[in-house]
Parts: C-alpha cells; sequence; structure tokens
C-alpha cells in the first residue's frame, strides 16, 4: 500500500472588518519535476472555504437573519436551554376551518441571509421524512419541510422548526421563486388560531438544533391539557413489567421479522418451518415480528387497502390454531424467543375497519373520507379507547408480548377537519395506553414520521420511550436504494434524536450484497437490530458481529447507549464526502466515541478522519480501532498532528471506528498504557462495557501477594465474546508470565490469551470459551466483571 501524506498549514483569522470567510484551493504534483495540477480540475471537487464563527453569537434581531418577513407573522424571543443561543417563538394567524375544509394560510417567512448551505427534513408523502441539501437557493423540490437549517457564511447555523399537533393547528414550510421560505399554515379547528414557529440561531447545527427541539417539547407539555390527564392514567398502572429486563429483552433482543422473509402469504405453518430452518442452523433470535397477513379481513381478493378488519382473531384458515395456539407453539418449541410482537395497523388493517365484520358490530363506527377519495369504516373517537383496551386485552391473553402499529400516516390522511381533530389525539392516546397497560409499551410505531404525531406522542416523557421505524423501507432489490437508506436514517436521527423514543433502522437481510453495510449502520444506530431472512438464508458470521451471548444462553445485540446520526448535517448525498455516523457509549471521559464511516457515493473515496470527530474525545489520549481492518493506531489527543486515521473505501465501503480512552498505569518495571476495548470482533463491540476501572494495584491493596504491584485492568461486560485490552508494552511481556486473567473472581486458563493476529498491542481473551469450559455461575443479570493483572 502507497504511503499516505498528511499536510497541515496554520490559517489567522482575518483582520478585515466583517470578513468571515476565506476560500482555498489545492494544487498537487506527483513527482518534483512533474507539473503542479489544479485539484478541482482533476479530483471533481470544488474549492474549500473556511468560516470565521464569531467568538459570541452576535445579539441581532430575527431580521438580520431572515429578513423580509411577512408584517402578519409576529415574533417574540426567548431564553434558550442552550449555551450562547438565540431563541424566538414566531405565531401567523390562520383562520377556523370551514365545515370540512381545513383552512391552509401561506406567509413569506422570510429570506434566509449570507448562507451558504441549506439542510431540511421533509416529508416524503404523509409517511416518512426524507433529507433535503442544497446550496444558495432554498428549494425542496415540492416537498414541505419540518425543519429548515441554514449554514451562514459566519459559520453560525440558523435553524427554523415548525410545530403541528400541539393543538389543531399545524406549520409546514415550502419555498417560492425567490427562495423564500414559505409557511403554510393550517388549522383543522372550530376556532381561529396561530400557526407556531421556533427560529434559533448557535455556533453549530446541534446546539441550534436542540435549542428548537427542547422548546417544542415545553410547549408541547404547557399547551396539551391532555397530558396531565394522560399522565394520571400511568400513574394508576401497574408498571412492573417495565424494567431493566424488559428493556434488555424488548430493546436489545435480537429480531426476526417475517415480512421480507415470507411476505404477506403468510400462513401458521410457514413461520413454524422458518423458525425451525433458524434452529437448525443454530441462530437463535429473541424477538420475533409477525408482520402483515395474520389478520382476519374482508375482501378476499381484493387490493390490500381494500380489505379491512373483521375480528380480534387471527384469520381462521392460515392460522388453524388460533393466535393463542400459534404461540404456545413458537414459545414451547423455541424457549430462546422470548417476546412475540404481531403486525397492524393504525385504523386496524389498511383498509380500517370491516364495515359487516364482528368489531363494527360491537363497536361505533363512522365513515372517513381519506385524501385519496377512499372511504375507511373506522372505530369512533368515542369508542376507540374501549376497542384499544379490548384487542390488546386479547392478545395479551394470547401471550402476544407487542405490536408493531403501520400506517399511523393514516391519521393525516384523513380529509375532513371535524375527523382529523377528532381522531388525531384520540387514537394516539389511546394506542400508547393500551399499549403500555397490557404490553408494558412494547410497540413499535411505524409509517408515523408525521409532524402531528411527533409533537404530539413521540415528545412526550410520561411513558417509557417506544420504538419508531425511522425512515422508509429497507427494498433488498433495489441496488441504488441500499446507500440512501443509511444517508436517510442518519439525517432522519438528527430530529429524532430529540425525541422520546428509540429510532428503528428497519429489518435487513444477512444474506445480501449489502448487509454488512445495513449490519454497520443498524450497530451504530443506537437502536434495535431485525432481519428478515428467508429460511436458511443467513451469513452466520455477519450475525456473530452484531451480536453476542449472555451468561444465561440469551442472544443480546450491543447498542450503544447514545443515537447515532449523521455528525456533519450540510453535507449533501451527491457530494464526494463519507459519511459519517457518530455515537457514544458510556460517561464522559471514561467512554467511548463510535464514529461509522459509509462510502455512498459511485467512486472509491479517501479521506482523512479526526479525533475531532468522535464524540467525548475532548480531553486525553486515545486510541483508534478499526473494526473492518482489525488494527489500533498509536495514541493520539486532539490538536496534535498526526490525530488522525486514514479511512479508504471503495463504492459500497464502511467501517467502524472507536476511539478509546487510554491510561497511563505505574508499575514496577515502567509506565504502560492501557486501554479497555470491550469485545472486538463485534462490530459495536465497544456497547458491550458496562462500566470499567484501570488502576495500579499497590501492595497495600487487599489482593493475593503476587497481584500487587501491577496493573489491573477491571471492566464489567454485558455479554460474552473476545475480550480486547490494548497495551502499549505487550509486545514486551510474556502472556505466561507477565498476565493474569479472571472472570468473576476465578481465574481464566492462559491458553484462552491471546496477542491478536493482526495487532501486536492487543491482547484477545476468549471469555466465551472460559465460560464453556469452566466452572462459573452466574448472576441474577447478564453482566459479567472481568479483569487483566499486568507484571
Amino acid at each position: 500500500m502507497p504511503k499516505k501524506l498528511c499536510f497541515s498549514l496554520k490559517l489567522d483569522r482575518p483582520t478585515e472588518a466583517g470578513k468571515t470567510e476565506t476560500k482555498f484551493t489545492v494544487r498537487f504534483r506527483n513527482s518534483p519535476k512533474a507539473e503542479w495540477k489544479w485539484a478541482n480540475d482533476q479530483l471533481a471537487v470544488s474549492d474549500g472555504s473556511v468560516y470565521w464563527q464569531p467568538v459570541t453569537v452576535p445579539k441581532h434581531d430575527i431580521g438580520y437573519y431572515l429578513t423580509k418577513q411577512d408584517p402578519a407573522i409576529e415574533a417574540e424571543q426567548m431564553a434558550a436551554q442552550t449555551p450562547d443561543t438565540l431563541l424566538w417563538s414566531l405565531t401567523a394567524p390562520v383562520d377556523a376551518a370551514q365545515g370540512d375544509v381545513s383552512t391552509i394560510s401561506q406567509y413569506r417567512f422570510g429570506l434566509a441571509t449570507n448562507f451558504t448551505r441549506w439542510f431540511a427534513t421533509t416529508r416524503l408523502m404523509t409517511t416518512w421524512f426524507r433529507p433535503r441539501h442544497g446550496k444558495h437557493k432554498f428549494f425542496t423540490d415540492n416537498q414541505d419541510a419540518v425543519c429548515i437549517a441554514f449554514l451562514r457564511n459566519d459559520g453560525l447555523s440558523v435553524v427554523v422548526l415548525g410545530l403541528s399537533g400541539i393543538d389543531d393547528t399545524g406549520a409546514l414550510f415550502t419555498y417560492d421563486a425567490d427562495g423564500y421560505v414559505v409557511l403554510k399554515a393550517r388549522n383543522d379547528g372550530t376556532q381561529a388560531a396561530h400557526a407556531k414557529v421556533l427560529v434559533s440561531v448557535a455556533p453549530t447545527f446541534e446546539l441550534a438544533n436542540a435549542a428548537v427541539m427542547y422548546e417544542a417539547r415545553s410547549l408541547s407539555r404547557a399547551a396539551q391539557t391532555d397530558v396531565m390527564a394522560l399522565e394520571q392514567q400511568i400513574q394508576g398502572m401497574n408498571l412492573k413489567d417495565v424494567d431493566a429486563q424488559w428493556l434488555e429483552e424488548w430493546y436489545d433482543g435480537f429480531g426476526f421479522c417475517t415480512w421480507n422473509a415470507l411476505g404477506q402469504n403468510l400462513t401458521e405453518q410457514k413461520i413454524l418451518d422458518t423458525l425451525d430452518e433458524f434452529k437448525k442452523d443454530k441462530i437463535d433470535i429473541t424477538t420475533l415480528i409477525i408482520d402483515d397477513n395474520w389478520q382476519s379481513l374482508d375482501n378476499e381478493g381484493q387490493d390490500q387497502g381494500r380489505k379491512g378488519m373483521t375480528r380480534f382473531e387471527a384469520d381462521a384458515t392460515a392460522f388453524p390454531s388460533g393466535m393463542k395456539g400459534l404461540i404456545t407453539k413458537i414459545k414451547t418449541q423455541h424457549p430462546h424467543i422470548k417476546r412475540v410482537a404481531v403486525w397492524h395497523t393504525m385504523l386496524g388493517y389498511w383498509g380500517a375497519i370491516s364495515p359487516t365484520g364482528e368489531l363494527a358490530k360491537t363497536y361505533k363506527t363512522i365513515k372517513a373520507l381519506n385524501n385519496s377519495g377512499w372511504e375507511w369504516t373506522c372505530i369512533a373517537p368515542e369508542d376507540i379507547d374501549r376497542f384499544y383496551n379490548d384487542f390488546y386485552k386479547f392478545l395479551q391473553s394470547c401471550n402476544v408480548d407487542g405490536v408493531k402499529t403501520d400506517s399511523q400516516n393514516s391519521l393525516d390522511d384523513l380529509q375532513h377537519a371535524p375527523d382529523r381533530r377528532t381522531m388525531q389525539k384520540s387514537y394516539q392516546d389511546a394506542w400508547i395506553l393500551a399499549g403500555l397497560r397490557y404490553l408494558g409499551a412494547r410497540q413499535i410505531g411505524c409509517g408515523s414520521q408525521v409532524p402531528a404525531i411527533v409533537f404530539h406522542s413521540m415528545i412526550n416523557t410520561s411513558t417509557p420511550r417506544i420504538v419508531v421505524r425511522n425512515s422508509d423501507d429497507f427494498f433488498p432489490d433495489n441496488d441504488g436504494s441500499h446507500p440512501w437508506h443509511i444517508f436517510a436514517n442518519a439525517h432522519n436521527a438528527l430530529m429524532m434524536q430529540h425525541l422520546h423514543i428509540l429510532p428503528d433502522w428497519d429489518m435487513f437481510q444477512t444474506d445480501h450484497k449489502w448487509a454488512a453495510y445495513h449490519a454497520a449502520a443498524r450497530c451504530v444506530s443506537g437502536g434495535p437490530i431485525y432481519i428478515t431472512d428467508a429460511p436458511g438464508k443467513h451469513d452466520k458470521d455477519l450475525i456473530g458481529q452484531m451480536t453476542a451471548q449472555t451468561t444465561r444462553g440469551t442472544t443480546v445485540i450491543l447498542r450503544t447507549e447514545r443515537l447515532g446520526k449523521a455528525s456533519q448535517a450540510y453535507i449533501a448525498y451527491e457530494e464526494p464526502k463519507l459519511l459519517k455516523i457518530d455515537t457514544y457509549n458510556g460517561m464522559a471521559r471514561t467512554g467511548t466515541g463510535v464514529l461509522g464511516v459509509f462510502n455512498v457515493s459511485q467512486a472509491a473515496l479517501s479521506e482523512l478522519v479526526g479525533l475531532v470527530d468522535f464524540p467525548g474525545s475532548e480531553e486525553g489520549e486515545y486510541v483508534v480501532r478499526s473494526h473492518t481492518l482489525e488494527r489500533t493506531s498509536l495514541p493520539m489527543r486532539r490538536g496534535e498532528k498526526h490525530a488522525f486515521v486514514h479511512a479508504e473505501l471503495d463504492v459500497g465501503g464502511y467501517d467502524i471506528l472507536t476511539a478509546y480512552p487510554l491510561k497511563d498505569l505505574s508499575a514496577s518495571c515502567g509506565k504502560i498504557q492501557v486501554a479497555n476495548l470491550g469485545l472486538v470482533g463485534k462490530m459495536s463491540g465497544a456497547a458491550a462495557i458496562i462500566s470499567s476501572s484501570l488502576y495500579f494495584e499497590d501492595e497495600r491493596a487487599k489482593v493475593p501477594s503476587e497481584l500487587a504491584k501491577r496493573a489491573r485492568v477491571w471492566t464489567s461486560l454485558k455479554a460474552l465474546g473476545t475480550w480486547g485490552v490494548w497495551i502499549d508494552r505487550l509486545p514486551e511481556l510474556s502472556v505466561e508470565d507477565d498476565l493474569m486473567a479472571m472472570m468473576l473472581g476465578k481465574p481464566i486458563p492462559l491458553h484462552l490469551a491471546k496477542i491478536s493476529e493482526t495487532d501486536e498491542r492487543v491482547l484477545e481473551i476468549d471469555l466465551a470459551k472460559a465460560w464453556k469450559d469452566g466452572d462459573y455461575e452466574s448472576s441474577w443479570s447478564n453482566e459479567v466483571a472481568v479483569e487483566l493483572f499486568i507484571r
């Protein structure tokens, strides 16, 4: 491999008044005698810019950042909950709905000033969010935006957020031919009202974004009188099932969904046969999701959108044992499956409720038109609490543990204003409460990236976090969709990270060209992992990189504590830049920053990734480890010239880089540096670390004399696997004479410890083999405490 060179230079801040940008370009040549070439001609890259930020955010009025606003819009400056941030609350009047027709008023919200790039979270139909990017002129190509961010040429970020679902109003954004942001204010209510918008200015996108989302949470809570009623109902529930054990099995379990694997022609026997194939292949899943087409439906042979749910029980032909019989078989024959969830839509099925079925005879129904002109038979708002209580009580009686509730956007597809204002909140609240009451909040919201749902249900912190799908579907047969899928999820997470939910980046298949790419993205997402493999088609090695076995024999994923998100909000999909997804695990200064890097372009890319790109690496010294190369860098700290690692990725390439904090330990024979790597060989092996302590054991410690005056690495891990410890002096040490490892207080045989074949400074200890061969006792939890003594 050719030698990589890194060049640096020092730039002085311009002294000229008002100078905020320094442009630069690059010339290069391949040898001393070769001609100089311009990089922007040879490499299809543009000139660069350095934006010089002010020391503090200038205290300008909002008109300095968004000029020429419609005079009907009123702005009030507020105190932000983030440092060095300006914040405004803006309102625009909108008349009451006229009968069945909602009122929509449009206003010129303003022209963003002195910006160089913009990023927007827009709506893909009514179902999903998707990112849009641009330069110089704001233009979202006929897609309504929920949130817009502008990067100014003074380095400041301006974020504009429209609020919906707090009352009967909504605020979205479009554009006009001159590049103005245009506010679309909607009112479904019977009284004139004001649409609400928040605007913030801060030194970084993350600060500005957090400011508007924190304020949205406060406004949502203050404005919704039904929040208190919701909390009173929650306080009266028995929530003993919502505990740490539940979180592990639901959030952290390894899941299988039937959708892509088995399709809509779903039967009881197909499910059982598929689970038998998993058992034969020795793949243990802990969560099973029974997707579309288990329900009893009308209009056989017609389009799915024309079919309505007739009763709670499963289809008698395809599921002759009934739902309870099927779940009993599953949990008896496959005891490693701890949780089974079933799919349905928010209205029942794609075509809502059958007008002639048992449900229509039991509950009050209404007719509702959607925006496509289809008439749905729906449970009336005044009966929706009883419907969901009875439905989920039935599922509970069948030993169903959770639900995946799809097509939640149908509440936003309602055409008539009276239906929208009476059904949207009542359906959301009924679903949340029934799920909490009977299923321990084991719920997955799907098709629910709807502003009226986001700012009503998802921002409410009174209930446990539910899982929410974070993007459009995984499409296995659309080759071009896979890089975009990861890009869209990473950028949607910029908003979703501030909600009280756990984003789900959707299921995927391990026997697939893009399988490892998807797996890496799920491992840095901080959310759940579900596969949808066809029977017998698995990549067991890849599954092993995503999961680990606990001391109690269950399979868990290694989920980072912080949610993964795009680290550079303003970089567009079309640009020749690596997508970076950052996340973090553990406590500040002792935890690990994780960076997923993905090539989403159509050409090979090479970049220097700085330590500055890793969250939590502001202080101290670190080593950075590559998952794909299985190699670890030399120590580095921010500000040093060599504080970079090189990432070179082909089309479809990825890597997961992890920055581990180093600890200097003084031993009797000199100083050594040590880092706890967690479980090596796992994509998110750092997430296996629950706690860690690295120190020098002196003679006064209450330890055997042969262990005194040794460096000691102690850690508690979430699961078993190969524990890795980086030791700078490892090449000088003897595994037999200078090292001793223990697990749960008992020695680990030395033959299970070895120096890594790919990294001479990494010691690998096979905890899984030690557990299998040894006489260790499992505790009530999955945690396993291990320690290493270094002479």
